[in-house]
Parts: structure tokens; sequence; C-alpha cells
């Protein structure tokens, strides 16, 4: 049966992650940052500023709501539950021993363009967003497929077709991306550094996550809150604690890694055109699979935000982008890279370390206990199951949305109990079928939604216009922040108060 599945999926997976999808991710990239003029750059101050610096100054950033919104600070760490998982280290380590050493650099290029692409999603999301019939904010790609898309001439019924095959392809992939991989990552862990069978913290994962995911948004919010910015942090110090003790290593890292994404050395000892071919592609799959830009998946916990502008939403899809990759993934990156594990010059794991490279987590926990010794390793286990278990969180809530879009909102606890009881499987997967499912589903996924972030990105460009001239230039204009006018006046209501 797994045989089966896996034969499939290779053929599915060979489509939706082929060049031209590729191509159409890293176009929408740069048209988008095009259009906003670099935004990422030309107002990195400004965007800092409503983020990360926000968060300190502003009660309404971080302040927990009394209706069924979130705060702004939720939605970023529910956000980041989701995208700050086992990407980070077991995908990037993946990324590393197939593509080598200049994946990291593609990944890179994908991020920063990344940024865009994902505050464009976030800027059409709130934009698109309604209120269901509970009271909640219920946004993302298959609201702005279906309303804003389907609003263009001639587009209607390609825009419910396109919304609804998204909400499908989510669906899916929140028990890949969201589920799966992700399990299966703690139980391996758990078992290689711990001894722990993998069904037992199967288990023990279903019963955790039943308690939370069944609560619904505010309860994953609660949670990913606190633990969200406590686990972020942890791996930061410990992997610049390491940073910090190769430091000397640093220009041959950094050499290999703008090397072999030019295939001036090829990856694996390949010829110049696979080895290229291999870094770019590792890196820009592995890059979306961590961050997630592309994909309209983060956008529905933003869109369940109080914010009102639709830019102040996006700028934190900005920033979780650069968290997420150009931080986290980076230090994962020169973790494995300084290390001695991987052979600069070909990219290729050093003969002592030929069995580790065939277990992504286990290069990283490898990385660690050489500096650490078992205390490294047991830091990436616990580590991975603090990401993972926050990525099942975040995506639970994804799948919910979807569910709800297809079928109704009465089907939404339905989901989540099938959810809950699917974390069992990813434990006992064979790890190779998880990553290869999730990738599929991701792919799936991100095709839809690019579509209707391209055709809708002269929309972003004039909302994003809109909110320069009056929230930078001073300019007296209508704040664009509602295609919907009964929203629209309650959210202009709400900024003027």
């Amino acid at each position: 049966m797994l045989e089966w599945i896996s034969k499939i999926n290779d053929a599915v997976n060979g489509v939706v992650w082929g060049w031209p999808a590729l191509i159409l991710l890293s176009f929408v990239g740069i048209l988008m940052t095009c259009l906003t003029k670099f935004f990422q750059i030309s107002h990195i101050g400004h965007w800092m500023k409503m983020t990360i610096g926000a968060i300190f100054k502003d009660k309404h950033v971080v302040g927990h709501t009394k209706d069924k919104s979130i705060s702004q600070f939720q939605s970023l760490c529910t956000a980041l539950a989701a995208t700050v998982g086992t990407g980070n280290i077991v995908g990037v380590a993946g990324a590393i021993i197939v593509g080598g050493p200049g994946a990291v650099f593609w990944m890179w290029l994908i991020a920063f363009f990344g940024m865009m692409t994902n505050y464009s999603e976030n800027v059409l999301g709130i934009y698109y967003r309604r209120k269901n019939k509970n009271g909640e904010w219920s946004g993302g790609a298959m609201y702005y497929l279906r309303d804003g898309l389907g609003s263009k001439k001639g587009c209607r019924q390609i825009g419910k077709i396109l919304a609804v095959l998204f909400s499908v392809f989510c669906f899916l992939a929140s028990f890949g991306i969201g589920n799966m991989t992700q399990v299966n990552s703690i139980s391996g862990n758990m078992k290689t550094v711990f001894g722990v069978p993998t069904w037992v913290t199967g288990l023990v994962i279903l019963v955790l996550g039943g308690l939370v995911i069944v609560g619904g948004l505010k309860r994953i919010a609660s949670v990913t809150e606190k633990i969200v910015p406590f686990m972020v942090l942890i791996y930061i110090v410990g992997s610049i604690v390491i940073f910090c003790t190769n430091i000397s290593q640093a220009g041959a890292v950094f050499s290999a890694i703008f090397k072999g994404a030019f295939a001036l050395k090829a990856a694996g000892g390949g010829i110049v055109g696979s080895g290229i071919r291999l870094a770019i592609e590792q890196g820009m799959k592995r890059g979306v699979f961590s961050n997630e830009a592309g994909l309209g998946s983060s956008v529905m916990v933003h869109s369940s935000s109080n914010v009102s502008e639709p830019v102040r939403q996006g700028m934190w899809g900005i920033f979780e982008v650069f968290a997420d990759t150009i931080i986290v993934c980076t230090l994962t990156a020169f973790t494995v890279l300084s290390s001695g594990l991987i052979n600069l010059e070909n990219g290729e794991a050093l003969t002592t370390y030929k069995d580790v490279a065939l277990s992504n987590a286990n290069m990283v926990s490898t990385a660690f206990s050489i500096h650490f010794g078992q205390i490294g390793a047991a830091f990436v286990a616990i580590a991975v199951m603090l990401f993972a278990f926050s990525t099942t969180l975040g995506w639970s809530h994804y799948g919910t949305k979807a569910c709800e879009f297809l079928f109704g909102e009465k089907f939404t606890i339905v989901y989540r109990v099938i959810f809950v009881a699917a974390i069992f499987g990813g434990a006992v997967m064979s790890d190779n079928l998880a990553w290869d499912l999730a990738d599929t589903f991701n792919g799936m996924m991100m095709i839809p939604n690019l579509i209707g972030v391209l055709v809708l990105s002269p929309l972003v460009f004039r909302i994003t216009k809109n909110y320069v001239n009056r929230v930078l230039k001073g300019k007296d204009e209508k704040p664009m922040l509602s295609a919907f006018p009964d929203i629209q006046e309650e959210q202009e209501k709400k900024i003027s108060a």
C-alpha cells in the first residue's frame, strides 16, 4: 500500500514541483518586489518598527481581544508556529545533503522575494476577509480567489474553481506539512536520542495536541504565543554559540555556499549542470517548505488578527519570512557546514558521517553533539519536538479554515478530530514518504494561490501606495481597508477612533 502511494506521489510531485512551478513562484515574488518598489528594503525601518518594535510599545499589538479575533502578536506566533518547524532543522540539512552548500544561497534568494509574496498574501487576506456565523474572521487564498479573482470579467467560475482546489489542497496539506512530517520528525528524534518507541511518542502527542486543537483558534493562539518566542530564542542562542565557536570557519562556509550556488563546485561531484539544478531545486523547495511564502497558508491565521490596515498585517508577513529563513535557517546551515560533517569542496558528507547523512535530523543533532556532547543531541531533539508540535497546532487551524470553506462551520469539529487521530499515523510512517508527501501537497497548494496573487497584484500595488501616501507621506486619502462596504466602514471607524 505504501509503495503504491509512493509511486503515485512521485509522479504528481514531478509535475507540481517542476521548473514551470518554480519559475512561477520566483516570478510572483520578483513582480511583487518590483511593484512595491522593494518594500522589504526601502521601508525596512518602518516594517521593523511596526512589527517587532511594536511588540514592546503598542498594547493593541499584544493585547488579548474580547471578541473572536486574536491579537497581531498572537497571529504572528501562530503563523511562526506553523512555519518555524522541522523545515528549519530537518529541511535545511536535507537541502544541503541533496543540493550541496549552494542550496542555502537559493534558499536565501527565494526568501528575499518571498517576503513580498507573503506580504501580498496577507494584504489580500485582510482585504477580502469576512466574518462567519460565529463572529470569527475567515480569510485566505480561497476568499481572494473567489471574491477577488472571481470579480474580474469572465473569471467568476475560474475564481470559484481555484478557490475550491486551493481549499482541497490545503485540507490535504494540513495532514502532510502540518502533521505527518512534523510528528514523524519528533518520533524519530525521540527514538534516536532517548530510545522512546515511535508509537509512545505518537500517543503522547496525540493527547497533548487534542487538548489544544479541539479548543479552536483562541486556545491555539494562547499556547503558541508562549511556546514560539521561547523555542525560537533558545534555538537561536544555541546556534549562535556554535557560530561564535566556529567563527574561523565563516569564510570557508560562505565561500562554499556561493560557489555551490553557481556550481563552481558541483554538489555530490556531479557535472556542473546537475550541480546547479540540484542546488536551485533543493534551495527553493526546502525554502518554501520552511517559510511557506507562496503557499497561501499563513494568511489564514493572519486574517484572524484584530488589525484594520491590510498593509500592517502584510508587514508581519515580511517579518515572518525574515525570521524564519534569513535568521533561523541560516543559523542551522552554518551549524551543519561549520561542524566538519560536510566536505565543503564537493558538498558530500565526510566518510565518517555517511550514515548520519541518511537522516536529516541526525545531521543537525550530530553537529550540536560535536560541540555540546550528548546534551547537544538532547537539545536538538527537544527543539525539533517544540518546533514540530507548534507547527502541528498552527496547521490544524489552516485545515480547519479549508474545511469550513468547503463544508461549512459545523464540519470543522469533525476535521479537528480526524486531524488529531492522524498524528499517530505520522509518528510511525517512514521518513522519506512523509517528506515526499509534504512536498507534493505544498506544490498543489502553491499553484492556485500564486495565480490569485499574480492576477490581483495591481490591487496590492494600489493598497500599498494608498498606505504609503497616508501613513508615511501624510496625504489625505480615503483608506483601502476592505473589498466589502460594510467592513470598510467598520474598519474606518476603528482606525479613526
